[in-house]
């Protein structure tokens, strides 16, 4: 009797041993061909899809139903500077949680359950803060920008480094973060020093991690037909970084698409011993700065280059993400303002569009890097930086609202109307939605001791937009792993050896990036200024263009600004929040507001939408920005959302 219990007993051993076996499902490798054609259920790139269209397949979620949405599950994340976007793979979301101001603990890379937010493994990298935007995934390894410029190779299983390398010079930082490109890992950084050696876009091989070329954004000696475009100005000191969001890839034509940022210092005169006439008004000037560049991912060399904004002089970038499309191009005059006449009408081109920070919407072939046309955005001002473009594309500075001068103040359109948080395109209706703020910057040159200040060129009244009550931070789901523990304080632009912060907003002045002024000296003054006569309850929105005809429709207007991503979904969807913690789902055609959730913080970056076992999710990230702190302020948004960071998750019932 008791032999055949023991048998028994073996047999069900056996057998719930074979079941859970059975449970654990075997890891699926994210190849290339999975990158090129990704699985609607999975959301790889920080864009989804290598060409930064951050539009969805999934249709669970439509309009007819959206109002049901549920959340799901939460979980709460150190406080600390938020930009990031998670990405998810066959179940597993894997997410960047920044490290806390103050604190020497670092950063946390965790891989959690999709479902539930079960926490499956932690990384854990000592050092300091992090606030980069884009991490990636190729075989079984996650690749994990590392606050000290490490490339960090974590196994996709078990979160163990599998190799690591560095990527910056000293004093940079991977805050662009990484595109795949096939088998190579693309990034983008900080400059570091020396600033000119600093500033690149690299490609490392994603098995090994050795540096396979550089590009240099702030072209040097190794570049000399484009050095002459920084008008004699000493090669060890120019800076132009890939600070922002990394570029796009097309694996067909093998091209990878990258935006290069402002150059530095922020005015032309500092950059070029006091003389702002050392460069011209037109492109080009200080090459690679505020541009397109098109690369071989093989040897990084430059394919072609288009200058969005020639010699800057107020820090407006131009990186951020490039959109790649097909389409008819048709621009019409009533809604375009800078067209190519060479451009035959309703011609089929494969694009790359993009949005710069100082405002600006350009469409370019992205084959040569033609012009095809171009529009101030979100709206156009004498104030806007950029005079005119001409037939050919050759772009010129609006020279009116040069600060050249010490002391001279102006206010140039737009400022940080776009940023970071990416936008998207929705293929069935040839439309890009674009996230903006309707903002401007008002900027005063340095000067010696004893400037005199000028007076403003306008006048804005602090207006009020009022937020939604502040709730309570959902409770972690039960069995889910403890959520680290908060941390108080926001954190700075962080761009490494590219310097400070953000302008400050609702009057208060801020020094530029050089610092606080020394011995009397009147430092540079930026604040972040509505545009003159503007609606501040119509301070920020998204905006659909249809990419044809050029035609803008306000989609969506609001007092609250945002720092949010757009997504679009086959459900004719539009998910957006804003820093009131308004997470809203738009009527794709029409900006009807078919569903909100009011969360404890500022909806930073992040949406994306995910599948697993058939049913559709929607995801974002809270907590505060560089900029976030300065735009609540003023906005007026009463009362103010909390400065928490947290993961949220919302699905149909």
């Amino acid at each position: 009797m008791i032999r055949k219990m023991l048998i028994i007993l073996a047999i069900l051993t056996v057998t719930i041993a074979s079941v859970a076996l059975a449970q654990i499902k075997p890891f699926v490798l994210v190849t290339q061909d999975m990158l090129q054609n990704p699985s609607p259920d999975d959301w790889l790139l920080y864009s989804r899809t290598y060409d930064a269209q951050r539009f969805s397949p999934l249709n669970q979620i439509t309009k007819q139903n959206v109002g049901q949405l549920k959340q799901v599950w939460s979980k709460d994340m150190v406080t600390g500077t938020q930009e990031s976007i998670p990405l998810v793979h066959d179940g597993v979301m894997y997410v960047m949680n920044p490290g806390a101001p103050g604190s020497t603990a670092g950063g946390v890379v965790w891989a959690l359950d999709a479902t539930n937010g079960k926490l499956l493994w932690e990384y854990r990298r000592p050092g300091r803060i992090t606030n980069t935007k884009a991490f990636a995934m190729y075989l079984d390894l996650l690749f994990y920008p590392a606050s000290d410029g490490t490339i960090v190779a974590l196994d996709m299983r078990t979160g163990q480094v599998r190799w690591e390398t560095k990527a910056v010079n000293n004093g940079g930082n991977l805050s662009s973060g990484f595109i795949m490109a096939g088998d190579k890992i693309i990034s983008g950084r900080t400059c570091g020093t020396p600033q000119q050696q600093g500033c690149y876009i690299a490609a490392h091989d994603a098995k090994t991690g050795v540096e396979l070329w550089k590009f240099y954004t702030a072209a040097g000696d190794e570049d000399p037909e484009a050095g002459k475009s920084w008008g004699g100005a000493p090669v060890a000191t120019r800076s132009a970084s890939t600070w922002g969001l990394t570029g796009s890839y097309d694996p067909v034509k093998k091209i990878i698409y990258w935006g290069v940022a402002n150059p530095t210092p922020n005015t032309r005169a500092a950059r070029h011993g006091g003389n702002s006439n050392a460069i011209g008004l037109s492109a080009p000037a200080d090459l690679y700065s505020n541009s397109t560049v098109a690369l071989n991912p093989e040897t990084g060399k430059l394919l072609w280059y288009y200058q969005h904004l020639p010699g800057d002089d107020w820090d407006q970038d131009y990186t951020n993400e490039r959109v790649l499309f097909t389409t008819s191009v048709n621009p019409d005059p009533k809604f375009v303002k800078w067209i190519n006449p060479s451009v035959t009408k309703n011609s089929q081109h494969e694009v790359t569009a993009s949005v710069g920070e100082g405002g600006g919407l350009f469409v370019l072939d992205r084959n040569d890097g033609k012009f095809l046309w171009a529009n101030p955005f979100p709206y156009d001002s004498p104030r806007f930086l950029i005079k005119r473009i001409d037939p050919d594309g050759r772009a010129w500075i609006n020279d009116d609202v040069i600060v050249d001068i010490p002391g001279e103040r102006h206010v140039v359109c737009a400022y940080n109307t776009k940023s970071y948080w990416p936008m998207a395109y929705h293929p069935g209706k040839n439309s890009l939605y674009i996230p903006y703020v309707d903002n401007c910057l008002d900027m005063t040159a340095a000067g010696p001791a004893g400037t005199s200040a000028a007076p403003a060129p306008y006048e804005v009244t602090q207006s009020v937009c009022k937020g939604p009550a502040n709730p309570t931070p959902a409770a972690a789901p039960a069995g889910a792993a403890p959520a680290l523990p908060p941390a108080q304080g926001g954190g700075g632009r962080g761009r490494g050896g590219d310097g400070g912060g953000a302008a400050a907003a609702g009057g208060a002045p801020a020094a530029g990036r050089g610092g606080g002024a020394a011995g009397g000296a009147v430092a540079e003054r930026r604040v972040a200024i509505r545009r003159e006569g503007s609606d501040p309850q119509k301070f920020a929105g998204v905006a659909k263009v249809n990419m044809s005809t050029g035609e803008i429709k306000y989609l969506f207007e609001t007092c609250a600004p945002s720092n949010g991503a757009t997504l679009v979904s086959a459900g004719d969807l539009l998910f957006w929040g804003d820093v009131a913690g308004n997470f809203r789902a738009i009527d794709a055609d029409n900006g009807k507001v078919l569903w909100q959730a009011v969360l404890p913080g500022s909806i930073q970056n992040s949406t994306i939408t995910y599948g697993v076992n058939g049913k559709q999710y929607v995801a974002i990230l809270i907590g505060r920005g560089a900029m976030t702190a300065g735009l609540i302020t003023q906005a007026g948004i009463t009362p103010a959302p909390a400065n928490t960071n947290g993961v949220y998750v919302f699905a149909l019932p």
